[in-house]
């Protein structure tokens, strides 16, 4: 059944992240926490929360633990949204990116998805989910481009 479930959320990984990213995030240790009628809800490894199995899309939302995971596997750019140093501080606490803030950005982001947050050093500072398309972000001068989920420090 464990093995099942791990290959589940791994092949959700994978369509989700892109190739590999379900080896990346779960390693066989990896436990799961169910809902009351059976589903994963939770997955975790050694206690810690890695993902969150949402049950509206059938997709994954990374904690902080299961973005370093994929700040480590996949290269710069990818799944990442660069915002300036001076910013930092701010996004690591948890708060919202801004559009005016973000510098460089995976041109294959839209609106909706999973993204890690990252300093012009390619520091992970949060997880949380696009706002904007990719373009947009670059683009626009207002508003919020991606709602942290959550940041390293907070």
């Amino acid at each position: 059944m464990v093995d099942e479930m791990l290959r589940t959320v791994r092949v959700i990984a994978d369509y989700q992240f892109g190739p590999g990213a379900g080896k990346a995030l779960f390693p066989q240790s990896c436990e799961f926490l169910l809902s009351s009628t059976g589903r994963i809800r939770q997955v975790l490894d050694r206690g810690v929360r890695i993902a969150t199995l949402k049950a509206d899309t059938g997709l994954l939302t990374l904690s902080i633990e299961g973005a370093k995971r994929l700040h480590e596997f996949f290269d710069y750019p990818k799944l990442r949204v660069c915002v300036l140093n001076e910013v930092s501080e701010f996004i690591a606490a948890g708060k919202s990116v801004f559009s005016k803030h973000v510098v460089d950005v995976d041109e294959s982001i839209r609106p909706g998805e999973e993204v890690l947050v990252v300093n012009e050093e390619d520091v992970l500072l949060a997880t949380g989910r696009a706002v904007l398309s990719a373009e947009e972000m670059l683009d626009f001068e207002r508003g919020v481009a991606v709602e942290v989920r959550q940041g390293v420090d907070a």
